[in-house]
């Protein structure tokens, strides 16, 4: 124990010492989190749009005030005349065109039925999906108001509608951010785990440290809770610094347990140090270990779930999303801070990171060579 004790006091002083890890430690994760959650988001703003009005009515105008006065679309040009239109979509100027065709606003009134045409910018399939949801949106919103004052042949009477009422569970106001900001504490926990532990023994090597240790009589356990435990904390201390950040900055919730966060958190962490030191055995340079555990890193957070529901991802991609230990945190994370979620909801999640943890711990102690 008090072999560890030492350990432990030489590595807090060799981390706060190196210049380079005190800003990853400290400055990474406040400048990840205040930019990342503002900017890794589907919402989109600020889209450009033209309209081809033919039918210049009172209707058509009050279509096209709508669309300029939902927060979401900026119209950029105003034309008679499709060719003149396309010529701007063409020059990526706009992203979608509003075609209003003639005797828009008379079909309706004879009729009940009217048609328009939505010419969306598919190049970004995601971007696109998403401005035609927001156009929709706006026009089921124009239709509803005009068929509650709608006169049918004359008669003072609406046309009956359906009332829809409802509401948005676990994130009320749809906010990306609340989405996004316990992804986000995952992925610097990760990287603070991965990237720190095969650097941190990778520059022993570089600088032949670890040569000195190795002749030492200290054990291998010993030797690897040295190296591992301080980071281990530094994990748990930015997990919950993040935490404050997430509720004072962009008002995230916390509705379940943060022992339950700590507990999952203190497994997690276990394994994501686990593959940093198992990387760190592969590699002889910190150079290498930072491309490794980069490469590494990618796939995973790709495949977490962060960005994209496992759920609609392909079948061969929620394999491997199963064997993605980033993929079963991010879940129990998002399910106790935004659901509430106790331990029996998130009880197979733990046992699986436990799994991977004593797996790609043991792995890990196996690959490191220590000379008696």
């Amino acid at each position: 124990m008090r072999t560890i004790k030492h350990l432990l006091k030489k590595e807090f002083l060799q981390i706060f010492r190196n210049k380079f890890m005190i800003p990853l430690i400290f400055f990474m994760p406040l400048i990840q989190l205040i930019i990342l959650a503002n900017a890794a988001t589907f919402e989109i703003r600020n889209i450009n749009f033209s309209v081809v009005d033919l039918d210049n009515s009172s209707y058509s105008r009050e279509l096209i005030s709508k669309f300029s006065r939902n927060g979401y679309f900026i119209l950029k040009d105003f034309s008679f005349s499709s060719d003149e239109a396309l010529e701007g979509f063409k020059r990526n100027e706009t992203k979608l065109i509003l075609n209003i065709p003639r005797n828009f606003e008379k079909d309706y009134r004879v009729s009940g039925k009217t048609k328009i045409q939505l010419l969306i910018n598919a190049e970004d399939m995601s971007a696109a999906g998403i401005i035609y949801n927001y156009a929709g949106s706006i026009i089921q919103n124009f239709n509803r108001d005009i068929i509650i004052d709608f006169v049918n042949y004359g008669e003072q009477k609406p046309v009956p509608v359906i009332n829809v009422s409802f509401s948005n569970w676990y994130n009320p106001e749809l906010n990306y951010k609340t989405f996004m900001v316990p992804g986000i504490l995952v992925i610097l926990v990760t990287m603070i785990g991965t990237f720190l532990t095969g650097m941190n023994i990778a520059r022993e090597k570089e600088i032949g440290t670890i040569e000195q240790l190795n002749v030492t009589p200290i054990k291998k356990y010993q030797f690897i809770i040295g190296k591992l435990f301080p980071f281990w904390l530094i994990g748990i201390a930015e997990l919950f610094f993040g935490m404050i950040l997430g509720l004072l900055l962009y008002n995230i919730p916390l509705l379940g347990s943060p022992f339950l966060i700590l507990l999952l958190a203190a497994v997690y962490l276990i394994v994501v140090l686990g593959i940093g030191l198992l990387i760190s055995t592969v590699t002889n340079t910190q150079q290498q270990a930072m491309f490794i555990a980069w490469f590494i890193m990618v796939l995973f957070i790709l495949l977490g779930g962060i960005f994209t529901p496992v759920e609609y991802m392909p079948q061969w991609a929620k394999v491997i999303a199963f064997f993605n230990p980033i993929a079963h945190f991010n879940k129990a994370m998002r399910m106790i801070m935004l659901k509430g979620s106790g331990l029996k909801d998130v009880i197979q999640t733990l046992y699986i990171l436990i799994i991977y943890a004593v797996v790609i711990l043991s792995l890990a102690v196996w690959r490191y060579r220590k000379v008696e």
